[in-house]
C-alpha cells in the first residue's frame, strides 16, 4: 500500500497483528469461528432451557449454574469444531490452552 493510504478496514489489520495471523483471510475465518459458535450456543441454550422446562418463573441462579456447567463448556468446544472445519484450529487450540492455564492458576492459589 503506498505511503499515506489508509486500509479500507483499519480494525482487520490491527487484529491481524493482535492474534498474531498471517493474512486478513485468516481474521475473517476467525471471526467466522466465533460468529459460528456464539449463534450455535444460543440456539443449544434455547433448547435446552425448554427442555429442562426452564421459563420466566425459573430462578436466575438455576439458569446462571445450568448456563456454566453446559454452555460454557459447549461453547469452548464449539470453537475447537467450527475452528477446525474452517481450517483455524491451531489457533483456537492455542488460545483454549491459555484459558485453561489461566483458569487452572485461579483454582491454585
Amino acid at each position: 500500500m503506498p505511503s499515506g493510504e489508509k486500509s479500507a478496514q483499519p480494525w482487520l489489520g490491527k487484529m491481524q497483528e493482535k492474534w498474531g495471523l498471517e493474512t486478513t483471510r485468516q481474521v475473517l475465518l476467525v471471526l467466522a469461528v466465533f460468529s459460528l459458535s456464539g449463534s450455535s450456543v444460543v440456539w443449544l441454550r434455547k433448547g435446552l432451557f425448554h427442555l429442562l422446562g426452564y421459563d420466566d418463573t425459573t430462578p436466575m441462579w438455576l439458569k446462571t449454574v445450568t448456563y456454566i456447567l453446559f454452555i460454557f463448556p459447549t461453547y469452548q468446544s464449539l470453537l475447537l469444531v467450527y475452528g477446525f472445519l474452517l481450517g483455524q484450529f491451531s489457533f483456537f487450540w492455542e488460545k483454549e490452552k491459555k484459558m485453561f492455564r489461566w483458569i487452572a492458576a485461579k483454582f491454585s492459589k
